[in-house]
């Protein structure tokens, strides 16, 4: 016999299991969702440090998306997040024309990324309705300091990107056609 919490959690995974498909629709939902807590912050004048950490997390789930699973150095990842997931595969990405050819795979899925963005603006939204959770700051410095972060993290990513070779993101991307146009030619 399941228990109530057992019960909730299977409905829960019930209803992220079928959002799998609708990936527009998600990340609407998820960019409505941050407008939704950006509103309530700008209009309620406070909860700055809540907003710099769920932003923060943004960035390290970002970086995580962006990030092979398998690092050809070893060290690109090695943060907070890297913890929660890390494989160890013990394979490299191709660094020559004359190495095998794997896909990129993400350290951090997309749906993963979606749905613990989700969950920590949701968190977010919540707690800014706890004046316990409103530590006064100084917000300008925070802002300063959170594009700083982002423009150096970014740097490094970006660096390890041109320097290893690879594109996270498939736009851009060489496509093949099928073997029925007498042999495979680039599109």
């Amino acid at each position: 016999m399941s228990t109530l919490p057992q019960r909730l959690g299977q409905i829960y995974q019930t209803y992220l299991d079928k959002s799998v498909p609708y990936l527009i629709a998600r990340w609407v939902s998820f960019g409505l969702l941050i407008v939704a807590f950006i509103a309530r912050i700008v209009f309620a004048q406070g909860w700055y440090i809540v907003t710099y950490g769920l932003f923060i997390y943004h960035l390290n789930l970002f970086l995580a998306f962006l990030t092979p699973k398998i690092d050809p150095v070893g060290n690109l990842g090695e943060d907070v997040m890297s913890c929660i997931f890390a494989d160890d595969g013990g394979m490299d990405l191709p660094t020559k024309a004359s190495e095998e050819f794997r896909p990129f795979i993400r350290r951090l899925p997309e749906f993963k990324f979606w749905v613990s963005a989700t969950k920590a603006t949701l968190v977010a939204l919540v707690m800014s309705f706890f004046e316990i959770f409103n530590i006064p700051v100084f917000w300008p410095i925070l802002v300063v300091y959170f594009i700083l972060l982002f423009c150096l993290t970014m740097k490094r990513q970006i660096k390890h990107m041109i320097k290893y070779r690879y594109l996270p993101f498939s736009f851009g991307k060489p496509k093949y056609a099928t073997q029925a146009n007498n042999g495979v030619h680039p599109q």
